[in-house]
């Protein structure tokens, strides 16, 4: 992106980007084994998305439950396009993770008497094994110990810093990032951390929706990111819309009040106006079958009864269950003027988590040599069409583990050695190198703001603009009225076009005025917005089916003889799109060194 040329820089082994469960559990096992670890995070290290997680992290840890019945669950919730091998690894090894997360310092809620983890049910699970904390506050939680852990191990921390762009030496492999701190003093403004190893955890993209539990630092800039570096993305197509999101009126925007699964788990009942439970019949699971199921069948009574939300209701619980159990959501809702206690809760669906994102191996390698990604911005094959409740903690705590794994082993081997050696001889952003070597999907956008038709300081091809910050609620409005829970050809067609139009107008401005946005935290977030809602629109255009969490209304059947396979995108030198998609339900393995290892067939 255009970008002032880095003013300082430092060096590592490893920089995590991102402060959630998955990037802190990186650094942690990295600086363990003796690596230098520098983690760079948007805002405080506990900002992230982690910390709004309130259900909890699924694993067979309860008596009678195993693996296998977890990895049923998962698979079903898929909706046939989850990838075997990586659900098998999420479920056999997530046990002993949970253990060595509560060894970090994380507390569950436990029985009083025996000091067994409590475990609670959501949507799809057929037995309770969600462990959760602080009642509704698992993420807070988990995010306090972790954060704690990595202060207490004196690694290398960056806030308030937005990553821009990916460095890359001259053979094409990771070299480190390009990153604007929001501060004072020697790490001010645009900056680098040089180090062979990169590991995106900067978690998810709900902020081009109006509507989304994702708090506003997820804006796409992890996927935006891997793309302009030509990394291949995966299963964008696949947005979780949650089903029960305080509805707080037809205009809201931003980060919205989630009201958990877990309050369904423990006998909350969907009912419309009237007070009847539209979910029975519709599923065995009723209100607990998976999160897609259920944000269709509210919808349809939406759309049916001509209303703009239906009601949860969980006045039977009582209050002493509200602020033992619930004590969060009970605050929430109470500060919005509904008292759950006495009344049912207005909700309706809104965005909430990916399910696609930067694709990786088992080992959390993508398909640029040296750049990992885990949690939220990956595409592990775990999640499928649909994410399973509570997995995503558990995925970002497992597949952290393994990269820290592959990371270590690799230094113990010199490979990101050798690389951090040869980047004072000059790593440039991704662009750069690809404007020499000409290779497919390598090339970024400019890079500084008097950009011409020749590469700028920092070496990376000119002629994309930056967006206006305004264009960030342009872009938010295209996808919730094209691309949201219902969509249709019609629909995602008009999206693409008027997003086509967003850019072509920016792109005309510095055509004709030779001006652009000016370089900033608010223009770079929305041309990632802008980035990353061309992707989705162009997967769910050419997804003519629906699967999961993707609804084209056109379309309303699953069609396993054409579509039970993924769509892979990467990004042109040119800035056009290359979609296309796999053979089957499986990865195929990417190329990157070391990785006939537990790659994929």
């Amino acid at each position: 992106m255009r970008a002032p040329a880095p003013g300082w820089a430092i060096e590592a082994d490893v920089v995590v980007v991102g402060s959630g469960v998955a990037g802190l559990t990186v650094a942690l096992r990295c600086a363990a084994a003796g690596a230098r670890v520098t983690v760079v995070t948007k805002a405080r290290l506990d900002d992230g998305s982690t910390r709004w997680a309130q259900g909890g992290i699924a694993a067979a840890l309860g008596e009678g439950d195993t693996p296998e019945q977890h990895l049923d669950d998962t698979l079903v919730a898929g909706a046939g396009l989850c990838d075997e091998r990586a659900v098998r690894t999420l479920v056999t090894e997530g046990p002993d993770a949970v253990r060595r997360l509560i060894a970090t310092g994380a507390r569950f809620d436990a029985d009083d008497d025996t000091g067994e983890i409590l475990l609670t049910r959501e949507g799809g699970h057929h037995r309770r094994r969600i462990a959760h904390a602080g009642g509704d506050a698992t993420g807070a939680e988990i995010s306090r110990a972790l954060v704690e852990a990595v202060r207490a191990a004196g690694i290398d921390t960056v806030e308030n810093a937005l990553v821009l762009d990916l460095l890359k030496d001259g053979a094409g492999r990771t070299a480190g990032v390009t990153l604007h701190v929001m501060g004072e003093g020697r790490r001010d403004g645009v900056g680098a951390v040089r180090a062979g190893a990169v590991v995106l955890a900067t978690g998810g993209m709900g902020q081009i929706f109006s509507a989304t539990t994702n708090p506003a630092v997820s804006t796409g800039d992890g996927v935006a990111l891997a793309l302009r570096a030509g990394a291949e993305v995966s299963d964008l197509e696949f947005v979780q819309f949650h089903p029960t999101v305080l509805w707080l009126g037809p205009e809201a925007e931003g980060q919205q009040p989630l009201v958990s699964e877990a309050v369904r788990g423990e006998g909350a009942h969907l009912v419309d106006a009237d007070g009847v439970r539209f979910m029975r019949g519709q599923h065995e699971l009723a209100e607990l079958a998976p999160r897609d199921i259920v944000a269709k069948g509210i919808m349809r009574r939406m759309r049916e009864r001509g209303a703009e939300h239906m009601y949860l209701d969980a006045r039977h619980f009582g209050a002493e269950m509200w602020e033992r159990r619930f004590p969060t959501i009970l605050a929430a809702c109470r500060t919005h003027g509904i008292d759950p206690v006495t009344e049912p809760i207005p909700v309706a669906p809104a965005a909430h988590y990916a399910s696609g994102g930067v694709r990786t191996d088992l080992r959390g390698r993508t398909t640029v040599p040296g750049l990992y990604a885990c949690g939220e911005v990956a595409c592990t094959g775990v999640h499928g069409a649909n994410r399973l409740a509570s997995n995503s903690l558990l995925e970002g705590l497992v597949f952290a583990e393994r990269i820290a794994e592959d990371i270590t082993e690799g230094i113990a081997e010199g490979v990101t050695e050798d690389i951090t050696e040869g980047i004072a001889a000059g790593a440039e952003p991704a662009g750069a190198a690809a404007e020499r070597t000409e290779g497919p999907g390598e090339r970024t956008g400019p890079s500084g703001p008097d950009a011409t038709d020749t590469p700028d300081a920092l070496g990376a091809p000119a002629g994309a603009p930056l967006l206006a910050s305004e264009a960030r609620y342009e872009i938010q409005h295209i996808m919730t009225h094209g691309a949201g829970v219902l969509r249709s050809a019609e629909s995602l067609a008009r999206a693409a076009d008027r997003l086509d139009r967003v850019h072509d107008d920016a792109a005309a401005q510095l055509r004709r005025d030779g001006k652009t946005a000016e370089p900033g935290v608010e223009t770079w977030e929305a041309t990632n917005l802008h980035l990353v809602a061309r992707v989705l629109v162009a997967a769910a255009l050419r997804r003519e089916e629906t699967r999961g969490c993707h609804w084209r209304e056109d379309r309303p059947e699953r069609d396993d003889a054409v579509w039970r396979r993924h769509l892979l995108v990467t990004l042109r030198p040119d800035g056009a799109l290359d979609v296309r998609s796999t053979d089957s339900e499986a990865f195929p393995p990417p190329t990157t060194p070391r990785a006939e290892t537990e790659s994929r067939p």
